[in-house]
């Protein structure tokens, strides 16, 4: 009757924000990154590295559901959101299930 099967996506993103003059202008840039992928994949968004440099930021994506094809197909799309913002520049992407 049910699928009782759940599946967890991590992605760090390792980014870099190349005119940040400050760190009040990097939390600027992250803040609003973890804004839209909060809002555009109901995910959890963290800030988990580089908190004392100005221009690096390191994020921890987690979604969670019961279909892996959908966590898949979101992880791409958060990787085209990340890649289609402005002001910052990917450094670095990490996927893996737990």
């Amino acid at each position: 009757m049910s699928d009782n099967s759940l599946f967890i996506n991590l992605v760090t993103i390792e980014l870099m924000i190349p005119y940040a003059q400050s760190l009040k202008h990097k939390r600027s840039a992250v803040r609003g990154i973890k804004d839209r992928i909060r809002s555009k994949f109901n995910a959890s968004v963290a800030e988990v590295g580089f908190q004392d440099k100005w221009q690096r930021a390191a994020l921890a994506v987690c979604m969670l559901g019961n279909d892996r094809r959908k966590l898949e197909s979101d992880a791409a799309r958060l990787r085209t959101l990340c890649e289609e913002a402005t002001d910052v520049e990917i450094a670095a992407i990490n996927q893996e299930w737990l």
